[in-house]
């Protein structure tokens, strides 16, 4: 049972003279502030902070807590955006005193172990990518996609040439328009083929000399394998384009396949989601990029290198490629999610990330099998790691939408997957279970959404009802957040 009462503000739990802890008296001679302070630093008046006993804060911050869903606390099937349960070995690992102790200003001799920690970060990332250059600089994966594209421009720039377009599949992600457009590149969007794949006559008609870079990302965001990507690489090189692997979706071919063997030339992976880290709601992430050998030259710096016939403390070195396009982030890169992904590599090893795609392909058709007959899924008869069913047939039939099944789901105890995405499915439902979820939690997700869909439509259109906020406008929460519970005066 919640306690109700520790879930008001703070503010409204203040009380005159209470107080979480009491300071002992002065032991030395008292001054007034204004001796101590200078005048333009003082406050006119108290600052109005609440006055809660410990008892008070504890509640509070304990029971809020217990009002988000996690992946520690239950199912996160939020496609597109893998939530696997993130081991908490590494957690531990990550925070010893001689990790967390470092300074970024410390000499690179004193660093001489982060830094080669960094650089077989680099070169296991290389590996898994059939890419050989890597820049860990970028911080998320959108980051990633910039940072990619800023290279890609640099690199055309140095040969003499303008290109000016970037083309992605109507199903990519938003980031890769977005991404391109801050880069300074025309954004043009494909077609889809009937199968959900990238169309290769509408990618043919916009190939030219002004190509810069196409962008797909693989598997797709229908949870399909772009089957002709090999084609699809040598139409792009064929007009001097360069493709960039997208490499949100690297938690299905995790050893099976890499994006340099099938044509890619520059990717990003998301170190915090095929890997480790705990991440969501805006971070912590990281998205390094791997690219070719013609590309490493403009890479962000610093990355990382390694001579082993210089002296002790020097083995490991900052530096700075030829014509790197500079920094895109402080110092070295997220270093703590990247000590995570160090960890969970090694731990797992190349077996071990292999059983990881498998597990995770394994499990979404598993799922995909239990609901296909009440939520039909309109691409594929197999899936990789997610798949987009549509509840096109229920709205049409009682009026039960997508949004309904999503939000009637946070009664049962699990988050919500991803809905309205790809556009190219009406009304879809995103599913990725990742493979760290039991056969037992598929059953039971599977169940709950068959039950859904027999509720009354009138009472799924007020769900979620269990929640502590129901279905709030999501435009004005998003574009007018209240971020303080005091007007300040």
């Amino acid at each position: 049972m919640r306690n109700h009462l520790a879930t008001q503000p703070l503010f409204d739990l203040s009380q005159p003279g209470r107080r979480g802890a009491q300071f002992p008296a002065a032991d030395v001679p008292e001054k007034p502030l204004e001796e101590l302070i200078p005048s333009q630093a003082l406050a006119t008046e108290p600052t109005g902070l609440p006055e809660v006993t410990e008892s008070d804060v504890i509640r509070h911050f304990v029971n809020l807590s217990t009002l988000n869903m996690c992946v520690d606390t239950h199912f996160y099937p939020l496609g597109s955006c893998t939530m696997k349960y993130n081991p908490k070995r590494h957690e531990r690992l990550s925070s010893l005193p001689g990790i967390v102790d470092l300074h970024p200003y410390q000499n690179q001799a004193d660093l001489q172990g982060m830094l080669e920690l960094l650089y077989v970060t680099q070169e296991m990332l290389a590996e898994i990518a059939g890419l050989p250059a890597v820049s860990l600089q970028p911080a998320a994966g959108a980051q990633g996609e910039f940072t990619a594209l800023l290279t890609a421009k640099a690199y055309f720039e140095d040969k003499g040439e303008k290109r000016t377009k970037v083309l992605f599949p109507n199903s990519a992600h938003g980031t890769n328009p977005a991404s391109a457009a801050i880069a300074g590149f025309d954004c043009v969007q494909l077609a889809s083929s009937k199968e959900g794949l990238v169309d290769l006559e509408d990618l043919k008609s916009h190939l030219d000399d002004q190509t810069a870079v196409f962008m797909v990302t693989n598997p797709n965001t229908l949870g399909l394998f772009e089957k002709d990507i090999r084609q699809i690489a040598q139409m792009v090189h064929d007009v001097g384009g360069l493709v960039y692997i997208d490499g949100a979706n690297m938690n299905a071919i995790l050893g099976y396949t890499r994006p340099g063997d099938f044509g890619g030339d520059m990717m990003h992976f998301n170190v915090h989601k095929t890997f480790t880290g705990p991440h969501g709601a805006g971070g912590p992430g990281s998205g390094p990029i791997a690219v070719r050998d013609f590309l490493a030259d403009f890479l962000p710096g610093p990355v990382i290198s390694h001579d082993a016939s210089a002296a002790e403390g020097e083995a490991y070195q900052l530096v700075t490629p030829a014509k790197s396009i500079g920094r895109v982030r402080s110092f070295y890169g997220n270093i703590g999610i990247l000590v995570r992904g160090y960890c969970y590599l090694r731990t797992l090893g190349a077996a071990g990330l292999k059983a990881v795609s498998e597990n995770a392909v394994l499990n979404a058709n598993y799922l995909k099998a239990l609901l296909k007959d009440v939520l039909p899924v309109p691409n594929g008869d197999l899936c990789m790691h997610e798949f987009v069913a549509s509840a096109s047939r229920s709205k049409a039939a009682n009026g039960i939408t997508a949004m309904d099944i999503a939000k009637r789901l946070l009664d049962f105890g699990f988050h919500a997957p991803t809905v309205y995405f790809p556009l190219v499915v009406p009304e879809a439902i995103m599913v990725e279970p990742t493979e760290t979820e039991s056969k037992e939690t598929l059953d039971a997700f599977a169940e709950t959404i068959t039950r859904i869909l027999k509720e009354d439509p009138e009472f799924l259109h007020q769900a979620p009802h269990s929640t502590e906020i129901s279905r709030p406008d999501e435009v004005v929460a998003a574009r007018h957040p209240i971020l303080q519970c005091c007007e300040s005066e």
